[in-house]
């Protein structure tokens, strides 16, 4: 087998030695990939020995693209992606004023990363503004091409906006518009298509790794064409195409309508023995509430791209922050996959040694189990956690942690691989 790894049949196929493009970022992206770089490594050999390795290839993107080639995404950074199927980058700044909406949404809708992961699970020893950090461990799959992402804007007062304007209220006869001459106008494609992919992946995810559930979280009682069509749309999708492996929360509700609460109630619990995933939906506001005071009640998360992007953010504040939050961005219909740090370039801060490389890190572990070495990635997990207990930590934690001791980001990559066992 050559060094590429294939997708045939829905599997990629993964050589001993695989190629994989990485992109280095801006900012912060040159002080932590490096450090990020050498603990995957280190984890690889502590797994396998010789017998696996990852061969790192270097692609171009952001401002050190725009240095080298005069442009901020080279033909030849989406043809690596493409060609060798996994890969991994640093944070990307948007350039402003170049007629790119975002590079890091560029990278996502070229290669049609319709699901952006974001696992959600606390470090012994990390703090935490939440009572029990020990509960939180929830999976995010956030909708990555369409609402916001797929936005259409008119600014106010352009020609654009009084056309699309004049369109509402003579063609469509929409009446209210509150401030109609001062108003700019945002449409949010949210396509049957696109939302039943999302939730696919979310429920096939749920049943592969024996969690309990999936929660559809919109806007559907606003919204109820986009985000209320999501719902309706996941709930259908759950009831034709897992009919054994799932029970809804819509079919409670006509149980409990048809022979009563006791009878929902048997059939929840038969259900819940059998070990099939509840599939249930939240409001987004109530959500984000559920989420901090019983983050035991959900697990996989299925949304859209604008309520995701809270979301993400809010559960990883409730295990350390996005310092320390992995993501992907996944098709997994085509086998192409980024992984990522979610946090930004954070200039201010670059060349100092306190970034926090530790979303990378795990981003990296998220990727090593997507290529099947899930012992290597257990390795990541077990070593940053004896790390974190050890209070040995980069600068964000350092000053909220009593008694820890402050690493460079070099340093605390260093730390974690004497703790790889």
């Amino acid at each position: 087998m050559s060094n590429t790894i294939q997708y045939q049949h829905g599997k990629i196929l993964v050589p001993d030695e695989p190629i994989i493009p990485f992109i280095e970022g801006d900012g912060i992206g040159k002080d932590i990939t490096e450090p990020s770089q050498r603990v995957i490594d280190a984890a690889v050999f502590a797994a396998y020995g010789d017998k696996k390795k990852l061969i790192w290839k270097e692609v171009l993107a952001g401002k050190k693209a725009f240095e080298l080639t005069g442009t901020y995404m080279p033909d030849e950074t989406l043809e690596a992606f493409q060609k060798y199927l996994v890969g991994i980058k640093g944070p990307l700044e948007t350039p402003v004023g170049e007629g790119i909406r975002s590079l890091n949404v560029a990278l996502r809708q070229t290669l049609d990363l319709y699901v952006c992961l974001r696992p959600i699970r606390w470090f012994k020893g990390v703090p935490s503004p939440v009572r029990y950090p020990e509960l939180v461990d929830m999976h995010i799959f956030r909708e990555n091409t369409e609402d916001i992402y797929a936005g259409i804007e008119f600014m106010t007062g352009t020609e654009k906006a009084n056309q699309f304007l004049d369109f509402l209220i003579n063609e469509m006869e929409v009446n209210v518009i509150r401030f109609p001459e001062t108003s700019s106008f945002g449409v949010k494609p949210v396509s049957k298509d696109g939302s039943e992919r999302l939730i696919r992946a979310a429920i096939k995810y749920a049943i592969e790794r024996g969690l309990p559930s999936v929660t559809i979280v919109h806007k559907g009682n606003i919204m109820k064409f986009t985000e209320g069509a999501f719902k309706n749309w996941g709930y259908d999708l759950a009831e034709a195409e897992f009919t054994h492996q799932t029970f809804t929360w819509r079919t409670f509700k006509q149980i409990e309508l048809e022979k009563g609460l006791d009878e929902a109630k048997n059939a929840l619990s038969k259900a819940k023995g059998m070990g099939k995933v509840i599939v249930k939906d939240v409001i987004t506001d109530a959500f984000l509430q559920e989420s901090l005071l019983h983050p035991f009640d959900h697990s996989v998360i299925a949304t859209l791209n604008l309520n995701g992007d809270y979301i993400s953010d809010q559960l990883a504040a409730m295990v350390g922050g996005i310092g320390i939050s992995p993501g992907a961005n996944i098709n997994y219909n085509s086998g192409y996959a980024i992984f990522e740090a979610t946090h930004g370039t954070a200039p201010n801060i670059a060349g100092t040694g306190k970034a926090n490389p530790g979303s990378l890190i795990l981003s990296g572990a998220m990727l090593l189990e997507y290529l099947g070495w899930d012992k290597a990635a257990e390795h990541i997990y077990d070593a940053m956690e004896h790390t974190f207990s050890k209070r040995r930590v980069t600068s964000d934690l350092y000053s909220m942690m009593e008694g820890a001791t402050l690493l460079s980001t070099s340093e605390f990559a260093d730390e974690i691989i004497r703790n790889i066992h």
